[in-house]
């Protein structure tokens, strides 16, 4: 029963996880593409926000439950599929970390800009255009785990 538990945190929390980093970053690039730092001082402040607290809190619960599944269940932690699973995983949160501190970074140059009624400075658009490379990697990585937990491939 305790499997099945830490299933649906799994699956729950990979959804919010998921979920969260395709709507952030949506809301990310609509405000940018506004180029008015007081929309991306707004923005920012939110998606900073739910990247800590959504992202971070799945992001913390996936392997927990991942792990404890895999070894309740008796799989190899050697398969391919969880393997490739942890690698993806791996990948999406070294993309992530740097991606909340250039968030949090633009969010400041935003309110910045807007205190002292100025536009963005370059630096700003230096590093959404950092943020926005990181995300690819994240984001490709995350689809290729669903597709690794949900048909399990053997090599």
């Amino acid at each position: 029963m305790l499997y099945f538990y830490l299933k649906f945190i799994h699956i729950l929390s990979s959804t919010i996880l998921f979920g969260t980093g395709i709507g952030t970053a949506s809301v990310m690039v609509y405000g940018h593409r506004t180029k008015n730092p007081l929309v991306i001082a707004a923005i920012s402040k939110y998606v900073v926000f739910a990247d800590w607290i959504f992202t971070g809190t799945s992001g913390i619960l996936q392997p927990l439950t991942g792990f404890a599944m895999v070894y309740l269940a008796g799989f190899s932690w050697t398969s391919f599929w969880i393997l490739g699973s942890i690698l993806g995983y791996v990948i999406a949160a070294c993309c992530w970390f740097p991606v909340v501190y250039l968030q949090i970074r633009m969010r400041n140059l935003a309110i910045e800009a807007v205190r002292n009624n100025t536009t963005l400075p370059n630096e700003y658009h230096r590093y959404f255009l950092y943020w926005f490379i990181l995300g690819w990697p994240a984001f490709l990585s995350l689809i290729g785990v669903f597709y690794l937990m949900t048909n399990k491939p053997a090599f």
